[in-house]
């Protein structure tokens, strides 16, 4: 019975830990003046073709 909690509660936490790793990927690259890699973006939520359009006229 406790089985489906658990995989739901490891599911939950590696979800975050993917996104927090994405997201401080993200912050690093920009920092650092680099383009953040296209996965990462992706897992934020955020369009890659859009963010790198970001400043452009």
């Amino acid at each position: 019975m406790s089985t489906p909690r658990k995989n739901k509660f490891f599911a939950t936490l590696d979800t975050f830990a993917t996104v927090f790793g994405s997201a401080a990927a993200v912050s690093a690259a920009v920092e650092a003046g680099r383009a953040p890699k296209a996965k990462h973006l992706n897992n934020l939520g955020i369009d890659p073709v859009a963010f790198r359009n970001i400043g452009k006229i």
